[in-house]
């Protein structure tokens, strides 16, 4: 269910249906909005579509039950490719790149003639994650593309990509999903009450920010920041407790979800304050988004960094001496 991006589907239906579709689409947004059902959705369609018999429903949508979505669903579509970042064997975490030997691995996709259609399809998801040696390798595939191949890229941070990759896509802009369509989609997910209204709004046009709420728990530990962010943490126990939760066992999922929520937090906050403390919010924000992305990448302790982090939140409220 593709919701609040009529634009975009009837950019791409359209270029389907003259039969001018561009062979790579980058698919540019923030997280969490929808850019991945999209990439699914129009997926399936083409193959749908290709293989017979074709979809009359509207939009991008395909019938749960044709043939094709049934095998996309499945992850069983011989002509459909969907390139992550696979899960490191030894830490159980995934792995920080999507790798040049996955791209590579594609050669086995072209080098077949297709089995249900003439179509093929891949799926980055995203290419932001692409090694160094991976993009290059995705840059040859999209400079002589294999004929009837519909590349889909999906993209959080467009403007850090190659140049020469982005030229080579016919680009789709992806925006923040407004109220409605944000109640829309939390009303087909979870049965809420009145916290729907707390998570559109710490949401911030994400639906994947706010389904991770709700099902990662977040709620609780979001209004802790909060606490912290209004009222200070003079004795250290408040970021030791939302530390000592994020660092437990097993806690790795919500631990890298509320890492990715934690600067939307601050901005909301730092939107009702008055100086000085909007701009010790501000000062806030920067070190928080900076902390929060190179944790993960260098690993970082997450009780130690949670601790850290309490420590910036507590400095809008209680300035550093």
């Amino acid at each position: 269910m593709i919701v609040g991006h009529n634009r975009a589907v009837e950019q791409f239906l359209d270029a389907w249906r003259r039969g001018t579709l561009h062979h790579a689409w980058l698919l540019a947004g923030p997280k969490g909005v929808g850019k991945a059902t999209f990439a699914r959705e129009a997926a399936t369609r083409v193959l749908a579509d290709a293989a017979g018999p074709p979809v009359e429903a509207p939009g991008l949508e395909t019938p749960t039950e044709h043939r094709i979505a049934k095998l996309v669903e499945a992850g069983s579509h011989p002509d459909l490719r969907w390139l992550e970042r696979l899960v490191n064997e030894k830490t159980n975490n995934l792995a920080r790149n999507i790798t040049v030997d996955q791209v590579r691995s594609l050669g086995d996709l072209f080098d077949l003639t297709p089995a249900l259609s003439d179509w093929r399809v891949v799926v980055i998801d995203s290419i932001d994650d692409l090694e160094k040696s991976a993009a290059n390798a995705l840059l040859k595939m999209l400079e002589e593309p294999p004929a009837n191949c519909l590349f889909l890229l999906i993209s959080h941070a467009p403007g850090r990509l190659l140049p020469t990759i982005r030229s080579r896509c016919r680009r789709l802009d992806f925006q923040s999903l407004d109220d409605d369509a944000m109640a829309s989609i939390l009303s087909y997910h979870a049965d809420l009450g009145e916290e729907r209204a707390d998570i559109i709004r710490v949401a911030g046009g994400s639906a994947g920010r706010a389904l991770s709420l709700i099902h990662l728990d977040l709620v609780d530990l979001e209004e802790a920041a909060v606490v912290i962010l209004r009222e200070g943490d003079p004795t250290n126990a408040r970021r030791s407790k939302l530390a000592g939760e994020l660092g437990k066992r097993g806690a790795a999922d919500r631990y890298a979800a509320f890492l990715e929520l934690l600067p939307s937090i601050v901005a909301h906050e730092a939107r009702g304050l008055s100086d000085p403390k909007r701009q010790r919010a501000v000062d806030a924000y920067a070190r928080t988004r900076e902390l929060v992305a190179i944790a993960p990448r260098l690993s970082l302790d997450p009780s130690a960094t949670i601790f850290q982090i309490g420590g910036i939140l507590a400095s809008v409220a209680d300035p550093l001496p």
